[in-house]
């Protein structure tokens, strides 16, 4: 079942209240790096406690925690074992819903496959239509970034009635890097002060009316090393 690889997301766009996500990218020059994904449902705790107490959601069965665990763990073996990804870890807070992944990687094409591989080899679906979208791309001086279309395809699923409330909920996207940013395509990104990492912010319901809100084009100066 597909679900079943995204317990995690799947909880989070069941939500209806305060969602904070931050999904931050690292690129070194050579074009290795650190992917970081957090999810915080902190504010929601009591919405969550509510959701896994019972049996099924819309006609979905919800997983338990001991279930949630045993396929993040699962998650974790399956994903480190891809080409080029390494150093996977998966911090896991069922107090107050607060989860963080990070993993490294030696080069952004393999990241993307790694996930992929990683996705269908746990769903056992070999046809899965999200996952021929690239939503990284990098050559050196350019980075294309967009989000993973299985969350958009999650984010579409939500219900009208749901949808004042995920103004409360953020979504940050941060890309990093070793040299200085010369400019970037989206208007609403901000530039740090070291001008090495961008910035696109926006809440749940502007993602869900507008789900290439944090897309962007981002154009490093030249690396003369």
């Amino acid at each position: 079942m597909k679900k079943n690889i995204l317990l995690l997301i799947v909880l989070v766009f069941s939500l209806s209240s305060c969602i904070e996500i931050l999904d931050d990218l690292t690129i070194h020059n050579d074009g290795s790096g650190t992917l970081r994904y957090n999810i915080n449902l902190s504010s929601s705790k009591i919405k969550v406690n509510s959701i896994l107490a019972l049996d099924s959601l819309d006609g979905k069965k919800v997983p338990s925690i001991e279930e949630i665990k045993g396929k993040v763990q699962q998650f974790i073996k399956v994903l480190d074992a891809q080409s080029g990804i390494s150093n996977v870890k998966v911090e896991e807070n069922y107090t107050d819903y607060i989860f963080k992944f990070s993993c490294d990687f030696s080069n952004v094409l393999l990241l993307q496959e790694g996930l992929k591989q990683t996705v269908t080899a746990m769903t056992k679906e070999k046809n899965i239509q999200e996952l021929d979208h690239n939503w990284l791309s990098w050559d050196g001086t350019k980075l294309s970034r967009s989000i993973p279309s299985i969350s958009k395809a999650k984010v579409n699923e939500l219900k009208q009635s749901d949808l004042d409330l995920l103004k409360t909920g953020t979504y940050t996207s941060i890309s990093r890097f070793d040299r200085a940013v010369e400019k970037f395509d989206n208007s609403t990104a901000i530039l740090s002060k070291s001008k090495q990492a961008v910035m696109v912010k926006t809440d749940t319901y502007s993602l869900r009316e507008n789900q290439d809100v944090l897309e962007n084009v981002i154009y490093l100066i030249s690396n003369k090393n």
